[in-house]
């Protein structure tokens, strides 16, 4: 039987710890904490960033972690928590699930970036995202 994203879902959450917003809101200058955006350049284009945030597409997050990748970013092999944000929560809860089984001390932004602007954080254009 196949799965569906339902079951992935609640796979996920059941392994991935989830922060809200306010949990978060410090993150932009803990110097312990990266927040990663997995939103594609579109999105960010349209609609901004979490100040400080590091842009990695969802599709490519398995070459840009594995040091091994010929694509890897170093900026993945910090010892460091990494916090996944998408538009409402569910691209980054999987990807926190991808991350920690490749090692990384992953969590989820519960919400995601909607809930991020709808408390009123303040919100970058794509060109001022961290590298």
């Amino acid at each position: 039987m196949t799965k569906g994203y339902k079951e992935m879902l609640a796979e996920a959450d059941a392994v991935v710890q989830s922060v809200s917003v306010a949990q978060a809101a410090g993150a932009p200058d803990d110097p312990q904490t990266v927040l990663v955006d997995i939103r594609d350049p579109r999105e960010l284009e349209r609609e901004g960033m979490i100040p400080g945030a590091f842009n990695a597409p969802r599709g490519m997050l398995e070459f840009w972690i594995d040091p091994e990748s010929p694509y890897h970013k170093p900026r993945f092999a910090e010892d460091k928590t990494y916090i996944f944000y998408c538009a409402s929560g569910w691209r980054s809860l999987l990807a926190a699930k991808l991350a920690q089984e490749m090692g990384l001390k992953a969590q989820s932004l519960r919400g995601g970036f909607g809930e991020w602007k709808k408390a009123g954080n303040a919100v970058a254009e794509k060109g001022s995202a961290k590298g």
